[in-house]
Parts: C-alpha cells; sequence; structure tokens
C-alpha cells in the first residue's frame, strides 16, 4: 500500500509537468523518457528503502520522522547551509531573524562534521563565555557533535532558558577545552555606536531586520553631538555573522551616492538580481573606515565588498569568513520550510566571496598586547624563572589573559585604535574630503 502510495505521488509529480509541455520529436523525446523512467526507478529505490526500515529498524519509528530524516539528509548533503526546518524549527527562525530568541547567541555552520563557530553575538552568553570565531565544536554534553546534522546541533544548543549545556570546544594553538554555558533570552541589539572625539564609531552585530533604522539614528546621534566637527565614521562589521540581505542592501546605500551594490546569480542567467544604491550619502562623503575579520560574513561581506569596489571606504582588519551564497526560505505546506542554497553573491567588480571572502585593504591583525596595559611596566613576575609568591591560584589567576571583547576597552582594541588613527590622518592631511573623489 505504501509503495502504491509512493507511486502515485510520483505520478502526481511528474505527470502535470508533461501534460503542460508539448512532447519533443526524435532523440529528445526518447532522451526525455529514459529521465523519467531512472526518476521512478530511484523513487521506488526510496520507497522499498522505507519501507525496509519502518518495518525492520531496531526501534519503532513515526512516518513523519523517517520522511522529515529523509528530507534532512538530502538537502544538508548540497552544502553546509542547505537544510530541513520542522514547524518548530521554522517558527524559531522567524522569531530569530526579528531579533529575540532563546539559546547560546552563536552563528554556526558545519566544518568536517564539526560545528563551527562563524561568530559569537555580542552580549549573549557564548559572548560572555569567551566562544570565539573559528572555535570548533567537538561535544555537546559529553555527546560527540560528528553523524549530527546542523540542525540537530543547534536543537541541542537549544533549550529551556536557565539550563546549561557544557561545550567541548577545539581552538586552535589550545588543548581541547569545556565551557560550560547558561541558555538566555538572547536579544539582538545590533547597532550600537558612540563617539570617539570627533569619529562616529558604529558597530553592527547583525543584519536583522532593525539594523538599518538603528544605523540611521546613530548617524544622525553623531552629527547632533558634533556637528560639522565630525571627521569620519568608523564601521564596524567584525564578527557580524550576517543576516537580512534587503538590510545588507540598505546599509550599503547609506554610504553610496549611485552604483551596483550587489548581484546575486543562480545557475539559471536570467535569474540574476541586481541591487543599486540610490541617491544621498548619509555622512556626504566623509572618511569612511569598515573593520572586518574572519567573523565577518555574508551581509556583512556584501556590505565591506560594495564599499571597497567603490573606493568609498577602506577596509581594515583580518580576511572575511567568505559565505558568499543565498539562501532561500520555502515554506512546506505548512509542514515547515526548507533552507535552499539558490545563488551566489558578487560584489560590484565581479567577484564572487563564495569561501574566498574579502580581503582587507590595510591587513591589522587582533595584537596579543591588547590583552596588556600600553602603559605597563616589566614586573618582577615576567622574568624568566621568577620565584613565586607562594599562592600559586592567585598568581596564576592574575597573570592570565582575560577575553578581549571588541567594544568594551578602547585602550586594548589594536585595530579600533588604527582606524581611529587613519581617520584622523585623513581629516588632518586633507581636510573633511570624500574617499574615492
Amino acid at each position: 500500500m505504501k509503495n502504491r502510495l509512493l507511486h502515485l505521488i510520483a505520478l502526481a509529480i511528474f505527470v502535470v509537468p508533461v501534460m503542460a509541455i508539448s512532447l519533443p520529436s526524435g532523440g529528445m523525446a526518447q532522451e526525455k523518457q529514459d529521465s523519467e523512467e531512472e526518476t521512478y526507478r530511484l523513487l521506488r529505490l526510496f520507497g522499498d528503502v522505507f519501507e525496509r526500515v519502518r518495518a525492520d529498524y531496531v526501534e519503532e519509528l513515526t512516518d513523519e520522522e523517517l520522511i522529515e530524516a529523509a528530507i534532512g539528509g538530502m538537502l544538508s548533503s548540497l552544502d553546509p547551509h542547505s537544510s530541513f526546518m520542522n514547524k518548530k524549527n521554522y517558527k524559531d527562525m522567524q522569531v530569530q531573524t526579528r531579533g529575540k530568541f532563546g539559546g547560546l547567541g552563536i552563528e554556526v555552520t558545519m566544518e568536517n562534521g564539526l560545528v563551527k563557530v562563524v561568530s559569537p553575538i555580542d552580549d549573549t552568553p557564548a559572548h560572555r563565555a569567551g566562544i570565539e570565531s573559528g572555535d570548533l565544536v567537538t561535544h555537546l554534553d559529553n555527546e560527540p557533535v560528528l553523524g549530527l546534522t546542523l540542525q540537530q546541533a543547534v536543537e541541542k544548543m537549544r533549550g529551556k532558558v536557565g539550563t546549561d549545556i557544557k561545550l567541548t570546544v577545539r581552538r586552535e594553538g589550545v588543548d581541547d577545552f569545556d565551557v560550560t554555558i547558561t541558555r538566555a533570552i538572547v536579544n539582538i541589539r545590533s547597532v550600537r555606536s558612540r563617539m570617539e572625539g570627533n569619529v562616529g564609531y558604529l558597530r553592527i552585530t547583525s543584519f536583522s531586520a532593525q539594523a538599518t533604522d538603528g544605523a540611521r539614528k546613530a548617524i544622525a546621534g553623531f552629527y547632533e553631538e558634533v556637528g560639522d566637527q565630525l571627521q569620519g565614521v568608523i564601521l564596524d562589521l567584525r564578527n557580524n555573522p550576517g543576516g537580512l540581505l534587503d538590510q545588507a542592501v540598505s546599509i550599503s546605500d547609506i554610504f553610496m551616492e549611485r552604483g551596483e551594490i550587489v548581484s546575486t546569480r543562480s545557475r539559471r542567467p536570467e535569474e540574476t538580481s541586481r541591487y543599486n544604491a540610490r541617491s544621498g550619502d548619509l555622512i556626504k562623503g566623509l572618511p569612511l573606515v569598515v573593520l572586518i575579520n574572519g567573523g565577518s560574513a555574508s551581509a556583512s561581506e556584501i556590505v565591506a565588498g560594495a564599499l571597497q569596489d567603490h573606493s568609498r571606504a577602506i577596509l581594515l582588519g583580518t580576511k572575511s569568513f567568505g559565505k558568499g551564497s543565498v539562501q532561500t526560505i520555502i515554506p512546506l505546506s505548512q509542514q515547515g520550510a526548507m533552507r535552499l542554497t539558490t545563488s551566489r553573491y558578487y560584489t560590484p567588480s565581479g567577484r564572487s566571496i563564495q569561501a574566498v571572502g574579502i580581503e582587507p585593504d590595510i591587513i591589522v591583525e587582533l595584537a596579543k598586547i591588547e590583552s596588556i596595559s600600553l602603559s605597563r611596566t616589566t614586573r618582577e613576575s615576567d622574568l624568566r624563572g621568577a620565584l613565586d609568591n607562594g599562592n600559586d591560584n592567585d598568581a596564576k589567576e592574575e597573570n592570565k589573559p582575560k577575553p578581549v571583547k571588541p567594544d568594551e576597552n578602547k585602550a586594548r582594541d589594536y585595530q579600533l585604535d588604527r582606524a581611529l588613527d587613519l581617520i584622523r590622518g585623513v581629516a588632518m592631511f586633507s581636510g573633511k574630503v570624500a574617499l574615492g573623489q
């Protein structure tokens, strides 16, 4: 009965297109027929496997569980970003896009079967616990990640607010270590801003639905505070994992007068889409520096690439993540949705971001000196072979490097300091000139 049902479903899928298109003649008709017969054969193979698992697997599973697993396996085999979302996951994703959700606060992907952190989100449990861009999660509550799909791993990391989860983290240069994180409601404040003297500092942590409005208000605040004395703006996209395409386009448009921002290209040439800037640079051509690093992905790379290609900004930091693919959310008849990679991003000059990333104009590493005050002098404890004070725990704790967060300590943010030097230097040398003009 089940095989007959699958066969009827296959007929419903394939007969309609054949009736809608006039049949070709000769060899083309034969080739089409052979292709359809091969498709039917593979569907019968799927039906056979489905029935055997349903009947003989060691534990009883529902038809829904089996079908969802089959769909999930098909999509996850395509690339790290295509996936199936059941009704609950789809609802969670919609909440997350609006900027408030429960969990740890990390954007993740899969790499060699492990969960890879694209970036932690500012002021979230993962960020406060010291999780860094590039970390690999090997175990969740002592259970190996290897063998899980990305969606399954994400579901395990989510949970009731206030509960703990232990992550085993693999980080380059150190032994694997455990981090216990308490789940919480994650409220994404996507835009932060402040004045650094006469330079506006604008940090965008994610391209959620509120990003553009927040950026516009921040820029208006710069002018309210210093007026015509504004020397320029630093746009901080470090550890920004991306978000909505329309927000990336509108953020880019804030700083551009004209020109293409990004294009998306699928496997069908006629489906190429181009997004262009409208007239109106909100900072009136003032110097603009964009900070990026390995945690800057997707929408962040769209913004950085557009501003770089149009010589509208100087990019400073380290190479970005390299996620240049577009995922389309396709609802599935009230049974959830699938996230399907449908196209690639290209910068205005035609560069593909995918697996390449954006190279900054000025490479500035996150210097190790950040964890030490610039005014700190050499002490007895720094000398090789120095005796300890008899209280090993306190001494080790005192000398242990503290994690540095990009926004917190200006003196310790080496990349930000270099960006400020750059803008102030341009302003001093040439006045308030527009880059690229």
